[in-house]
């Protein structure tokens, strides 16, 4: 597949953000972000499905793209881009209801788990946590960057680092061979989200 660009995946989380999701997400879409993940897991289908659709209008007017986690038939009826299965969730399966222009992405923790993504035909996979997480503490030791240099090495897909990622260790990310970065409450939690987009950015590189 080929990544938005920039590669940067904005994960959705409206408990943390200190504002209305909508104008959060048109906010980050102004200051460059083009690429959301809809992560709402206690949203009822029928709010999670309006939710996403009233982000899609937002995202393609800039050109942007919408991915929904873990709810295949969410992302299907949206039209959005694809869905971001949890780990364990079969790729098969969400590929049969997305469609096959659609992405599937998969979250993995380790080697094993991302050669598993990619066998089983996944566009993309997160790789977590990377550094100690801020937003979701107590999910496991961190991996570290050799880690992210050997799951990089090891499949052909994109791999998305996730977990602790902050303007001022993105780029050893990218030097690490991640094809692109995942954020979560370093965006939905800052006073300025507009602003960290853009530290972000500039801290990737072109």
């Amino acid at each position: 597949m080929k990544l938005p660009e920039p590669p940067l995946l904005v994960i959705t989380d409206r408990r943390l953000a200190r504002r209305p999701l909508l104008y959060l997400i048109e906010e980050i879409l102004g200051a460059g972000a083009r690429w959301i993940m809809v992560r709402e897991k206690d949203l009822p289908e029928d709010e999670l499905t309006s939710l996403v659709r009233a982000l899609l209008e937002p995202a393609r007017r800039v050109g942007a793209f919408v991915v929904v986690n873990a709810r295949a038939s969410v992302a299907a009826a949206c039209g959005a881009d694809g869905v971001h299965l949890p780990q364990g969730f079969p790729v098969a399966e969400a590929r049969s209801i997305v469609g096959p222009g659609r992405w599937v992405g998969v979250s993995t923790h380790n080697l094993e788990e991302a050669l598993r993504a990619a066998e089983e035909g996944a566009d993309y996979i997160t790789l977590s946590p990377i550094f100690p997480p801020t937003s979701k503490p107590g999910y496991g030791p961190p991996l570290g960057l050799e880690t992210l240099r050997e799951v990089a090495r090891a499949v052909s897909i994109p791999v998305i680092a996730l977990g602790g990622i902050t303007p001022e260790n993105a780029r050893a990310c990218r030097e690490a061979g991640a094809a692109g970065i995942a954020v979560l409450g370093s965006v939905m939690a800052a006073e300025d989200p507009g602003a960290m987009v853009r530290a972000y950015l500039s801290a990737w590189g072109r």
